[in-house]
């Protein structure tokens, strides 16, 4: 559970300030002037403090932008103390118990089962006292009623309403005329007997014009049509909306749209992410007759294929560890302290990738008993964010499915991440021409460029070979 709080204290605070008028007198010897000069402004502070605290939707990984309500694990008007389970929340990568830090009663529940809310938005009010759970209903019932009203004018600003059709000008934009050849002023004035000291101007500071000299002269102004607005001729049928996108296309008959769950999001904006990384894959045939025999020994205490992958994987990036680098800001790289595996695992509804924390210097069998662990946490939705975000490089195997080859697609934040195929019979060629058969398994790794190059993934893939056809160092 992550130790930051997620209640906080709602505090209003209301002040008024009350000065004292100051009478002054032209006397300073009066002994009012002294009392008076001596009285200062009292400005007093009134604090009222609400004893309604709300619950907010935690951040419960770094990734998390928003949460889903799985469950309440209280109801309204239960009595709550420090440190029990309020609510189950869904982040992107698992189920949470939220608790709370104080003493109270739930007095409203803001965000019901099964919606979501941003992290940071109140979910739920806490009443310290039964006089004050009336004030936090009615404080949750007005913030519900608001949320309609304000998402209303969002909603009719998407969908604006259609241009006109063009076939009407616009008012503002006339064709102008034909230019008039232009009559100084005094030549007007003469021609139309007008006296120009007696016309009053109409142009900026007093200015007199042509129109003004006309207008003495009583000579009518043609009206202006700019602002006039003719009418269509024809009016055209209003366009037809533009075709839709292939997203929008029409769904065939019988087809059903189901939302990303909050898992599922996550997952595609980290494949969205890591489109912007440039990658480039390496492949790699390994023996695995002497793993398999390893794996019939140690697999009746526990121990997992899974296991036996993970370590060897550690073992080699504890000796190429810029293949356990990390480039996150595409202007510099890190050197991670730790060599932490994350394994990828299907689970309902999506995938995770439990972390198999120091995986380099935890014994085998510690390790298959850690990661049976995280597995049981992962299928139920019950890892913290540090058991499945702190990885350093991942391993994915299909092997198990019986796929012999696959490219898998670099996480974000990570150097690399290998992919496992199965082990299958293989006839091979000794030196001397000699056939025999062998079980062989391909592994791909695709890392990320900036950081690791060919020759940096083929040794480490070389290491790694020479590890798992020699596994003894498995078990030290």
């Amino acid at each position: 559970m992550a130790s930051s709080p997620f209640l906080s204290k709602t505090t209003i605070s209301f002040s008024s300030s009350i000065s004292t008028s100051l009478p002054w007198r032209s006397s300073h010897s009066s002994p009012s002037f002294s009392t008076a000069f001596r009285t200062k402004p009292r400005r007093r502070t009134l604090t009222v403090q609400s004893k309604i605290r709300e619950i907010f939707m935690p951040a419960l990984s770094s990734t998390m932008t928003e949460g889903k309500i799985v469950s309440w694990v209280k109801s309204e008007g239960d009595v709550l103390s420090k440190g029990e389970s309020v609510v189950v929340v869904e982040s992107d990568k698992a189920d949470m118990d939220v608790e709370t830090f104080y003493d109270g009663i739930l007095a409203a529940i803001v965000v019901g089962e099964g919606e979501t809310a941003p992290v940071g938005a109140a979910i739920g009010l806490l009443a310290e006292t039964e006089e004050e759970v009336a004030e936090a209903k009615a404080k949750a019932k007005s913030a519900s009623s608001d949320s309609p009203a304000s998402s209303s004018p969002a909603a009719e600003a998407v969908t604006p309403t259609p241009p006109p059709a063009t076939s009407t000008p616009a008012p503002a934009i006339a064709q102008p005329s034909p230019p008039a050849t232009y009559t100084p002023k005094k030549t007007l004035a003469k021609q139309h007997k007008v006296d120009i000291a007696s016309v009053v101007g109409s142009g900026p500071f007093g200015r007199i014009t042509p129109a003004d000299v006309e207008a003495a002269a009583g000579i009518a102004q043609p009206k202006k049509t700019v602002a006039a607005e003719p009418t269509p001729v024809s009016a055209a049928p209003p366009k037809p909306s533009a075709a839709p996108s292939a997203s929008s296309a029409p769904l065939l008959p019988g087809s059903t749209v189901v939302p990303f769950t909050t898992m599922q999001a996550a997952v595609s904006k980290n494949m969205l992410e890591s489109l912007s990384v440039p990658t480039f894959r390496v492949g790699y045939p390994i023996s695995t007759d002497a793993l398999d025999a390893l794996y019939e020994k140690v697999k009746p205490k526990g121990v997992t294929m899974t296991a036996l992958l993970a370590k060897a994987a550690a073992l080699a990036l504890a000796q190429h560890p810029v293949v356990n680098a990390s480039c996150k800001d595409g202007k510099s790289f890190t050197y991670n302290s730790s060599i932490n595996i994350a394994v990828a695992v299907a689970i309902n509804g999506g995938l995770i990738t439990p972390v198999l924390q120091d995986a380099d210097k935890l014994d085998l069998y510690l390790l298959s008993q850690k990661w049976k662990e995280l597995v049981e946490k992962a299928r139920a939705k019950q890892l913290q964010p540090h058991e499945y975000s702190s990885g350093t490089f991942t391993l994915s195997n299909l092997g198990m499915f019986g796929v012999d080859r696959f490219d898998a697609i670099l996480p974000p934040g990570q150097g690399a991440i290998m992919a496992v195929g199965a082990s299958k019979p293989t006839v091979v060629a000794d030196a001397d021409g000699f056939f025999s058969v062998k079980s062989k398994m391909l592994v791909n790794v695709t890392a990320d460029h900036r950081i690791v190059y060919g020759a940096d993934l083929a040794a480490f893939l070389k290491t790694f070979a020479k590890i798992v056809e020699n596994p003894e160092s498995l078990t030290l």
